[in-house]
């Protein structure tokens, strides 16, 4: 037998992806991830806030997220003109973006009328038209879709509300300020009760890759028992990873209102995404953000705290999303030697005081002749690129992973 097919016989591959530790590892106070999307409110502000956070990804390493037919099948930074059919990735629509025009979608489910962008049913409560025309709601396949925004058939939501009114979702949060992940809220007949970020998480899974999702009460929420909740160093330590988080604003202690057609609908609530922070040695804590509705630029910032940051709105907490990498492709490149490719987290951060940017994401394969993961040992350098070749793979059998690192040395 050949030495190469020696080793394609014993050979095992074990490809596991590890985020490090998302402690910052510099002493940069002034940062922003660069290339986040800002499309104007379309649809709900939870959509247009998860389609910033999808868009921003589909960019900076994911590019599966989005493969319709506007920008080429890249996700654009802007929604404008010609970009426009990017909504369809959180509210599709028949005939739009490609989509056939006898194939209902989100918003002909769900809304009870939506003219164009200056005529639509923003908070009707009234019952949604797939089930006033009798026909079978379609499957989920945008961002609102799994978020359960806009449907209106869900009741006793977390004790809170029911829902869900046109433009809005709900989140279920840990009232007492822990963290969840990948939380998945069931009704009391088992079914699955749809919400933001399970919502974030399913339909990643339902563009081919996997997440995992994150939802907290921020520290100053005073829901929150001392010492619990969100902060400011785990916002600081989301952007240093590279990961944008989305930010939940709604007023404390106002958890339901009564509308026309339902007596206890969703509160006043926004969503926005963080991207980046100001942090001086005076204690100035800024958060930057995109506000959902459009043209907010790179430059808006408002202060961690309990303080209202947008409609009178203060933030009730934060919703992380780590979409995870995914191999795509091994092949031999050689005597002894192989090629890998992957799809995974590729972003790169601008220090706003020294005008400088770097890519924060990086990778190396290791390799160990056992499988639990006790003695692996690179062979391979870290690389900012999600392909590398393998070389020297001779002798006894062995696993090889890809690992998703921030090597501190590099960045200090």
């Amino acid at each position: 037998m050949k030495t190469r097919d020696k080793l394609a016989a014993v050979l095992f591959l074990l490809f596991v992806f590890e985020c490090a530790s998302a402690t910052p590892v510099h002493a940069v106070k002034n940062v922003m991830l660069t290339g986040v999307p800002d499309y104007p409110w379309y649809a709900g502000c939870f959509g247009t806030a998860g389609g910033n956070l999808a868009g921003f990804w589909d960019r900076h390493g994911f590019p599966a997220l989005y493969t319709g037919p506007t920008g080429g099948g890249l996700a654009p930074l802007n929604s404008g003109g010609a970009n426009a059919g990017i909504r369809s990735m959180w509210a599709s629509r028949a005939g739009f973006d490609g989509r056939p025009q006898n194939r209902p979608g989100h918003i002909d489910d769900y809304w009870l009328f939506y003219d164009d962008d200056f005529s639509y049913s923003y908070e009707s409560a009234a019952v949604d038209p797939y089930r006033t025309a009798g026909r079978a709601e379609h499957l989920p396949d945008c961002i609102g879709d799994f978020m359960g925004a806009s449907q209106n058939k869900w009741s006793d939501l977390n004790g809170e509300c029911d829902g869900n009114i046109d433009a809005f979702a709900f989140a279920f949060w840990d009232l007492t300020g822990a963290k969840r992940t990948n939380f998945v809220a069931l009704a009391t007949n088992g079914e699955v009760i749809r919400d933001i970020p399970s919502g974030l998480r399913d339909w990643t899974r339902f563009r081919g890759y996997e997440a995992e999702v994150a939802s907290q009460l921020t520290d100053f929420n005073p829901q929150v028992k001392p010492g619990n909740g969100f902060s400011f160093k785990d916002l600081r330590a989301e952007i240093d990873s590279g990961y944008p988080v989305l930010i939940v604003l709604q007023r404390f202690g106002e958890f339901a209102r009564t509308l026309p057609g339902m007596a206890r609908a969703n509160p006043s609530v926004h969503a926005m995404v963080a991207f980046g922070y100001y942090d001086d040695e005076e204690g100035t804590q800024l958060v930057r953000y995109k506000s959902s509705w459009g043209g907010s630029g790179d430059n808006t910032l408002r202060r961690w705290g309990a303080d209202a940051w947008e409609s009178g709105l203060p933030v009730r907490g934060m919703i992380t999303f780590r979409p995870l990498p995914k191999i795509t492709q091994i092949r031999k490149a050689g005597r002894n030697s192989l090629t890998i490719k992957w799809e995974g987290p590729a972003t790169e951060m601008l220090d706003m005081e020294l005008g400088e940017a770097r890519p924060l994401h990086r990778y190396v394969v290791e390799r160990s002749s056992t499988i639990d993961g006790t003695n692996f040992l690179a062979v391979s350098a870290s690389t900012p690129n999600r392909e590398t070749t393998v070389t020297n793979l001779t002798g006894v059998s062995g696993f090889l992973r890809v690992r998703l690192v921030l090597p501190a040395a590099e960045f200090n």
